[in-house]
């Protein structure tokens, strides 16, 4: 039963659980998240009547997040001890020019290298990559 206190009234998890049929570990994730805004007294959340139709009323709340466009750059190298060569690229095109300009493409590799975080996001065949940016 939801709490009335003047003109108030506050939801507790359990409420919500039972109204909405959202399991209460869910609710309280949404909570820890901010998704839905809520206080905690003591050891329980309570929800306002405000904060559920903010909740509903949200045009982001089904919309995923925008990406934060990533800064990459682009490391070709041998894949054996044949080959030892390795250059560092700054753009897709570079990077083909770079495979193109190889006696024999199928001895290199692309790393995908995130610049911020300097994180290897993907390591691709020279083939591979130049068949998905081509």
């Amino acid at each position: 039963m939801p709490k009335k206190i003047g003109s108030l009234t506050l939801y507790s998890v359990d409420d919500l659980h039972e109204l909405l049929g959202i399991s209460k570990m869910t609710l309280r994730a949404y909570l820890r998240e901010g998704r839905l805004k809520g206080r905690k007294l003591g050891v329980q959340w309570f929800v306002t009547e405000e904060a559920i139709r903010d909740y509903f009323n949200q045009e982001t709340n089904n919309t995923p997040a925008p990406k934060k466009e990533k800064k990459l750059k682009y490391i070709v190298q041998g894949v054996n001890d044949l080959v030892s060569e390795t250059e560092e690229c700054n753009s897709i095109s570079e990077t083909i020019e770079c495979l193109h300009s190889q006696a024999i493409i199928s001895l290199f590799q692309v790393e995908i290298i995130d610049t911020e975080s300097d994180e290897i996001i993907e390591v691709v065949k020279a083939r591979d990559f130049i068949e998905r940016y081509s």
